[in-house]
């Protein structure tokens, strides 16, 4: 088999294997990604997080309660959410966002790195 076919048969497979395509739930950042989630505090009410996403690092899928985001550090970056849309976000420093349970993916496009603190309802 050439190198092309081969290269396509992994992708496929690693798509078919990844647990968004398996239709299984995803997985807590904290649990998806624990080199760039950092549990600050987790008890019965919330769940923190500090996450930190170097210049062309991303995380892999997972998903969050409801959650309210503020970035210490922002920049560049594009989300891959479960609906199939990739959001292009150019994130200022000291922005906070509120975000309703979710599923996604982050990838950071920019030169510097991100940083957040998440806090999450249980």
């Amino acid at each position: 088999m050439n190198t092309g076919k081969l290269l396509m048969l992994g992708l496929v497979s690693a798509l078919m294997c990844s647990s968004y395509a398996l239709g299984k739930e995803a997985e807590h950042a904290h649990i998806a990604s624990p080199d760039k989630y950092e549990v600050l505090l987790d008890n019965d009410q919330v769940l923190v997080l500090r996450m930190t996403l170097r210049p062309g690092e991303h995380d892999l899928w997972h998903k969050h309660n409801a959650e309210t985001v503020y970035f210490e550090r922002g920049g560049k970056a594009r989300i891959k959410t479960a609906d199939g849309k990739q959001l292009a976000l150019e994130i200022p420093d000291g922005h906070t966002m509120w975000h309703d349970q979710w599923e996604h993916q982050v990838f950071n496009l920019g030169e510097t790195t991100i940083m957040a603190i998440i806090v999450e309802r249980k």
